[in-house]
């Protein structure tokens, strides 16, 4: 089939090899460069990346304006597949292709419509995760469904380790949508159930609340590392959780006090500790939560303070 492949950060790079892999993708539309690291040197998105690598025509557009829709329409695409690009398909963008568009979805439809499916469902303690390839509509991931399946994720896994195995299972499954499609046995069904929504996190979704059980707040950590980044106060200053790990057989302690430990630090919660055990203190670069204890001078350090 005739494609045309929309998406920016690395999870939708999976799904762009694959198809161009087996069929005829006549452009890749992507966010522009955008300026990254203390430098804030201007870099291609991981998708312009690797059309560029396949030797793919690029179309690089911060949204599907008249110019964009123009010279998309002009290759006349049968196709088009989006994953993750960032941006709106409207009219007359979205019924151009022959058979429209199909958009890969990181969760299991109508659960967590929106940005960030994968953090929202890891904060909320899902015990499944999962992707969707739908059929792209006006409305917010609103569209009938062509495939959804489960896959396995660890339990411990963070945002950035379950979304990148998402990404390369949903790859098989959105190629497995297109040559449906390209057969003709391709059959959508509605979403069935009440929708959730999943909007972007914010800076303010990474406070960790100690009063909680240990078992929300390592959800919490989970759905938003690596960003925006789990952190508690110490003292008024900004403290980042890194790594950590519910301590499950140690002895409790009071929501926010703390205690060295050969690996780490715990922290009380609600329920059991949880041990810290690599962070970056405000002002200072990442280090182990043992040498950053040891280092202190001052007693009844608490998190949460």
């Amino acid at each position: 089939m005739r494609l045309v492949f929309a998406g920016t950060p690395a999870a939708a790079v999976p799904t762009l090899r694959r198809l161009a892999a087996e069929h005829d993708i006549v452009a890749v539309v992507t966010r522009p460069d955008a300026p990254l690291g203390r430098k804030r040197v201007l870099t291609p998105s991981p998708v312009a990346t690797a059309a560029e690598e396949l030797g793919l025509g690029i179309i690089k557009a911060s949204r599907l304006d008249d110019d964009a829709t123009a010279r998309i329409l002009a290759l006349a695409p049968e196709l088009g597949v989006i994953v993750a690009y960032g941006g709106l398909v409207r009219e007359p963008l979205l019924s151009g292709p022959e058979r429209g568009w199909i958009n890969l979805h990181f969760s299991l439809l109508p659960a967590w419509r929106g940005a960030a499916p994968v953090q929202r469902a890891l904060i909320a303690g899902d015990r499944e995760l999962g992707a969707s390839v739908f059929q792209l509509v006006p409305e917010l991931d609103a569209g009938d469904v062509y495939a959804a399946r489960t896959f396995d994720v660890p339990d411990d896994a963070t945002a950035d380790v379950a979304l990148d195995i998402l990404a390369h299972q949903g790859a098989t499954l959105t190629a497995e949508v297109v040559d449906a499609l390209a057969a003709g046995t391709a059959r959508a069904v509605p979403q069935s159930g009440d929708p959730t929504l999943a909007p972007k996190l914010t800076l303010d979704d990474g406070a960790l609340d100690w009063a909680q059980p240990v078992e929300r707040i390592f959800a919490r950590f989970r759905g938003v590392t690596p960003e925006p980044g789990a952190f508690t106060t110490i003292d008024g200053a900004r403290w980042k959780i890194l790594e950590a790990q519910p301590a499950l057989d140690a002895e409790s302690l009071p929501p926010g006090d703390m205690r060295g430990t050969k690996s780490g630090i715990l922290i009380g919660t609600a329920s059991g500790p949880l041990e810290v055990r690599r962070v970056q203190p405000a002002g200072k670069g990442a280090m182990g939560a043992a040498d950053w204890w040891r280092g202190q001078r001052v007693d009844g350090l608490r998190a949460g303070s």
